[in-house]
């Protein structure tokens, strides 16, 4: 099948590491209890949340632009990496050197901020960062960059409907949530948010279980920071408790313009999970089962309300010929700048991924329906 390169290309995840500057709009009483960037042990530099030698380092989430000899779980200093990490300017450099269009951006260790003790940091801490990924980030380029503010959901409904308020007047297109919140999203505790998300068209989107505490105990605790390989391959699969519950507590059927987007999981196990989750919808329902809340096809939701976004999945892009709405559902990306980035080959890899689907389909994993759901 003859394909063309798609016209454009959005990247619906790429990231950023926060400059040493990025929590200076804290107020002015808590300023000495902020976290700062200190020297590690190792001579790289990272993110101190408690006065103490950082726990990690730059390192695997800042590869992009080093050889292949050059890179390291850790141990940068801040000075070795790539300025399109922190400043607007050089981000779209880099984002030209990909052929990407439009960028959304990710943070980084200022989500360290939904697990601070002191509320009140925490907080504020989100809120300067905000302000630095909306008005100095974002505002290098607001045509071609869409920085995702924080929001402080574990904090008070009016707290984070104030921030959401103030981000979105300030420019923001589109707000983080934590992909381990206190209280589960189908808790109705949610819904003041979610229908103000759902009237404004603002989506809400989560990066793995990035942002809270880990349900359990693994080789990547928060105390210590630590990512390994294994984390790495089954936070791929993090969105299926969040999209599961969601879906059956009936979620997007009192809030239908609800537009929630998973990052970084990869569309493969999308079949298989909605194939267990309608088997189950139907036996469940026959039994007049009170935690089924929906009332509407489950497929249905996908590509409307529930997205993805993805990296290399060529189990993903096979499925599409029997999986169609996988390709209304996915969104590409670079992943720029951490170990497992395209950067700089998006094009190229794009094209081999999508060689065996309608134009149409490589066309809406490209650009298309992050266009429509970021409003671009």
């Amino acid at each position: 099948m003859a394909i063309t390169l798609p016209k454009r290309i959005i990247s619906a995840d790429c990231h950023i590491n926060e400059p040493p500057h990025v929590f200076d709009n804290v107020p002015a009483k808590l300023k000495d209890r902020a976290p700062k960037m200190l020297r590690g042990s190792d001579g790289g530099d990272g993110w101190s949340f408690d006065g103490k030698t950082p726990k990690r380092t730059f390192g695997i989430e800042a590869t992009a632009g080093r050889a292949a000899g050059d890179k390291k779980m850790s141990g940068l200093r801040f000075d070795e990496i790539l300025p399109g990490n922190y400043q607007g300017k050089a981000h779209v450099e880099d984002m030209d050197k990909d052929g990407i269009d439009v960028s959304i951006v990710y943070p980084a260790y200022a989500a360290q901020a939904y697990v601070m003790s002191d509320r009140e940091l925490a907080v504020a801490c989100m809120r300067s960062y905000n302000d630095w990924i909306v008005g100095e980030f974002q505002g290098a380029s607001p045509k071609r960059i869409i920085g995702l503010p924080l929001l402080p959901v574990d904090d008070g409904m009016d707290v984070c409907l104030a921030e959401f308020d103030r981000c979105v007047k300030a420019g923001a297109k589109a707000l983080l949530i934590p992909g381990l919140p206190e209280r589960p999203y189908h808790d109705r505790y949610y819904d003041r948010l979610f229908a103000r998300a759902s009237e404004s068209g603002i989506p809400l989107t989560f990066h793995r279980t990035f942002g809270g505490k880990p349900q359990e105990a693994d080789w990547d605790g928060i105390a210590d920071l630590k990512i390994s390989a294994g984390g790495t391959v089954w936070r791929f699969f993090s969105a299926t408790r969040i999209f599961t519950y969601l879906l059956y507590a009936g979620v997007f059927d009192r809030h239908p313009n609800l537009k929630i987007v998973a990052a970084e999981v990869n569309m493969g196990w999308l079949p298989f999970w909605l194939q267990t989750m309608e088997q189950n919808y139907d036996v469940r329902s026959a039994l007049k089962d009170e935690t089924i809340l929906s009332d509407r096809a489950l497929v249905d939701h996908m590509g409307t309300n529930l997205f993805v976004t993805i990296l290399d999945d060529t189990v993903g892009f096979d499925l599409i010929a029997k999986h169609p709405w996988l390709a209304e559902s996915a969104m590409w990306s670079s992943d720029y700048p951490h170990s497992v980035t395209l950067w700089p080959r998006s094009r190229q890899v794009l094209a081999e991924l999508g060689k065996d689907l309608r134009q149409d389909q490589l066309d809406k994993i490209a650009f298309g329906n992050a266009a429509r759901v970021y409003g671009i």
